[in-house]
């Protein structure tokens, strides 16, 4: 991708995060990348081509987020790391929601075809943590992936419902805890 396409990508995923899909216009992300109105239609023709550039951005940042967890050695320190980061992030969680949550949720209510890429970028998140409860020896590890994003987004949500990111935090301690115990 060039630089304003990549940079284009960013604002579309950041923009959806904050005012969501239906409210957003082509404007309102060119704002946010400082690119001219009509350059954007040179790089995406449908606000749809855009949605699907932020689906790409969230998967890019999933990974990236995902070579940094890596660096932990054993699985349940990359969980713990990946619970802190969503305690970290428990500010804009309270007052946007969870980028890729929200996301979903929007997406999922149409049937074109976003739905099921939105989806895979959630899927993608529940398999890395699926083959973290693997590796520590859990049967269970399919459970145990649904369990924690679920709760994550869970928690994501009445966070934003209730403007109060205090409720992340301790979710994600108790989250911390549970997967101590898990240890076999």
């Amino acid at each position: 991708m060039t630089g304003k396409r990549e940079r284009l990508a960013a604002a579309a995923a950041e923009v959806f995060h904050r005012q969501g899909v239906e409210k957003t216009t082509i404007a309102d992300i060119a704002a946010a990348a400082e690119v001219p109105v009509g350059n954007v239609y040179y790089y995406f023709k449908t606000k749809d081509q855009l949605v699907q550039a932020a689906l790409g951005a969230h998967a890019r940042s999933l990974q990236d987020l995902i070579v940094v967890l890596e660096e932990h050695e054993q699985p349940r320190d990359r969980l713990q790391a990946l619970v802190q980061g969503w305690i970290d992030q428990r500010e804009v969680a309270a007052q946007f929601g969870c980028p890729t949550g929200t996301l979903a949720t929007e997406l999922g209510k149409r049937a074109d075809g976003l739905d099921r890429e939105s989806a895979a970028n959630m899927r993608a998140l529940i398999d890395w943590v699926e083959r973290q409860f693997a590796a520590m020896g859990r049967s269970d590890a399919g459970e145990l992936a649904v369990a924690l994003v679920a709760s994550y987004q869970g928690i994501s949500l009445l966070a934003n419902t209730f403007r109060d990111p205090e409720l992340m935090r301790t979710e994600g301690l108790r989250l911390e805890r549970w997967i101590d115990g898990l240890q076999s």
